[in-house]
């Protein structure tokens, strides 16, 4: 009875064994300095060329920059750091800050990676974390573009342990940067709306708004300034050698931006990108 019952028992194993998926393979991360993670695989994928621009041409939003990096660079050189949510206007360099300031760093001579996860994808945060937590001898940032919740999500629940709590927690060697549109991750009207019809009001929304408490670093980006717009487009048009008269640029960028009805980083730069067609030059 004994022989067979171990016999029943490892052919329940073997079968569990086959059923449960492969480990995800550990990938080589002195290929590329940036990775992108796709959950439904569990595989990290190397990014040969990242979508950034220089640090230089991001205008207007100083105080940030310096904020971030200094933030950055004390994380890549093994000391303390917060992370950090760049919350406000849309289209005025928040996810530009963040691929900027990681290309800065590493220029820097720092070994620094920068992994990007989606936010459909963060239920799968934890084996992505038991990877990086295993290459103990990187650092990396763990960068979500666009992070929003609504009354139903409950994706932040698995953001909410690698921010704070948790047995594990968010590893030593990982620090994470998130972008998004509000500064409580969720709708104000759904903040207002739970807190008008819940029993206990102060309780509906404390564990979804106190996700963006977690983040030790706060940064606010607010719509640009129409000299702001201008000194982007002007960068923009030294950094690539594009030729045109200030007046000529003034009143082309405002019919430009008028059209629009909005004036922001990404305006400024879809104008010089229109602008450079027309001149001829390749970006």
């Amino acid at each position: 009875m004994t022989a067979r019952l171990e016999e029943a028992l490892e052919r329940v194993a073997a079968a569990l064994e086959r059923l449960s998926p492969p480990p995800a393979p550990v990938p080589d991360f002195a290929v590329a300095d940036a990775y992108v993670w796709h959950g439904d695989r569990g595989e990290l994928q190397a990014v040969a060329r990242v979508n950034r621009v220089d640090i230089g041409l991001l205008v207007g939003i100083d105080r940030a920059r310096d904020i971030l990096l200094d933030n950055t660079r004390r994380f890549a050189a093994g000391l303390p750091a917060n992370n950090a949510l760049l919350w406000g206007a849309r289209g005025m360099g928040k996810s530009s800050l963040v691929k900027a300031v990681h290309a800065a760093v590493v220029a820097e001579g720092y070994p620094l990676r920068i992994v990007e996860i989606l936010r459909d994808d963060l239920p799968t945060l934890g084996r992505l974390l038991d990877i990086l937590r295993a290459a103990a001898e990187h650092r990396f940032v763990l960068f979500c573009d666009d992070l929003s919740f609504s009354h139903d999500d409950q994706h932040y629940k698995a953001l909410k342990a690698v921010l704070d709590g948790g047995v594990e927690g968010r590893p030593d060697n990982v620090v994470f940067y998130a972008t998004s549109n509000r500064r409580h991750l969720m709708p104000r009207d759904m903040i207002e709306n739970e807190r008008s019809t819940a029993i206990n009001p102060s309780e509906a929304v404390e564990e979804k708004v106190s996700l963006s408490d977690r983040f030790g670093i706060w940064l606010g980006f607010h719509p640009c300034s129409q000299d702001e717009f201008l000194a982007m487009i002007r960068g923009y048009c030294d950094a690539y050698g594009v030729t045109i008269d200030d007046d000529t640029l003034r009143a082309e960028a405002i019919e430009w931006q008028q059209t629009r009805g909005a004036r922001s980083g990404r305006v400024a730069w879809q104008f010089f990108v229109d602008l450079a067609g027309r001149k001829g030059v390749r970006l």
